[in-house]
């Protein structure tokens, strides 16, 4: 069998008394698109952000290609990160840069190319989302939201990652922009030969861009499954969390 492109392993974080990851256990095999599930405060943006080094976990494991970067040098773990992309959830674009400059920020803060030739390669990556080399010199201000997701994700894939994360790709879309985006994350993931991990609330987008589905429930995954599952799973926790039923194992805390 070959070697997970993410392999986890216990991984425990909490804020206080608050048991935010509880021992989490998953694998995401190479070339695979693992879509992570769950309410809110279960842990999923802690455990992307754990991933990538912004969080330091309390205990556990995270290999990448077989390596555990929270026992690897600095360096090291700088390298394996390295290969790694992001969507973030609004876009998070910089606003005082041109969209040709958003696109090719990592390259140009990385060095890897030279300014002279940045806004070529970013026009070059805008088409592979679908837009027009005169965005380029437009400024995030200037798109729509759409269009802004997209730009996003032409950041994303600039670098050509091995690893990608979404993080809510669909969040303040309608469903039709939604699906578009979608079909351009799974066409771009595809191309890359890229292994990914994404973070979403909306079953529809999950099933779409998913091969695999994970679902978090007080602090580890309480299913996996292939994402094409997730709305006839019989497992009592996904079943209400996916139907969005009022009643069931999950009880929602309310203030009154």
């Amino acid at each position: 069998m070959s070697i997970p492109k993410i392999r986890i392993r216990g991984l425990k974080k909490s804020f206080g008394e608050k048991k935010v990851l509880d021992g989490i256990d998953l694998d995401v095999m190479p070339g695979t698109g693992m879509v992570v599930i769950g309410g809110s405060g279960t842990g999923k943006s802690v455990l992307i952000k754990s991933i990538l080094g912004l969080v330091t976990p309390d205990a556990g494991v995270i290999e990448i290609d077989g390596e555990d970067v929270l026992k690897a040098s600095r360096g090291r773990a700088r390298e394996l990160r390295a290969q790694i992309g992001m969507l973030f959830q609004n876009g998070a674009l910089f606003d005082s840069l041109p969209v040709w400059e958003n696109v090719t920020f990592g390259l140009l803060a990385k060095k890897k190319i030279k300014r002279a030739a940045a806004r070529a390669k970013a026009v070059e990556v805008l088409a592979q989302v679908g837009l027009a080399d005169d965005v380029a010199g437009l400024s995030p201000s200037e798109l729509s939201g759409g269009m802004q997701k997209r730009v996003a994700l032409a950041r994303a894939i600039a670098s050509e990652p091995a690893i990608m994360f979404f993080d809510e790709p669909t969040t303040g879309l309608d469903p039709i922009m939604g699906a578009v985006i979608d079909e351009l994350i799974v066409d771009c993931v595809k191309k890359l030969g890229s292994t990914s991990i994404s973070i979403t609330h909306d079953m529809a987008s999950a099933q779409r861009i998913g091969d695999r589905a994970a679902m978090l429930y007080e602090g580890r995954v309480c299913w996996t499954g292939p994402a094409g599952e997730l709305m006839t799973s019989t497992d009592p926790v996904v079943d209400q969390f996916t139907h969005g039923r009022s009643h069931g194992p999950i009880k929602m805390a309310l203030r009154r």
